[in-house]
């Protein structure tokens, strides 16, 4: 079984290699991005690509704005661990 992205972006909206990741950074980051991923040890390179594809994603989100502000007032809607937990589990899905 496989998770499903509660959000599903088609085409996905940050392509997931680092030309797509380079792309959707501006600047510095962009700068921040070639600097880790050239520093990488080839074992370490894919978790760059994850995290800097993430980071990627949260700056081209359109409601990322939205989202930053809510967070930074305490206002953004959290589910507890223990309720994310029991869902998976009446769901049938693992939990690890």
């Amino acid at each position: 079984m496989t998770a499903q992205p509660i959000h599903p972006h088609d085409p996905e909206r940050v392509p997931r290699n680092a030309e797509g990741i380079a792309a959707a950074l501006t600047g510095e980051r962009r700068m921040e991005f070639y600097r880790e991923l050239l520093s990488a040890a080839p074992e370490e390179a894919e978790g760059v690509l994850r995290r800097w594809w993430c980071e990627a994603m949260l700056d081209t989100d359109p409601a990322g704005d939205r989202l930053t502000a809510a967070a930074l007032d305490g206002t953004l809607p959290t589910t507890a661990v223990a309720d994310l937990v029991r869902r998976r589990r009446e769901a049938g899905l693992p939990v690890e």
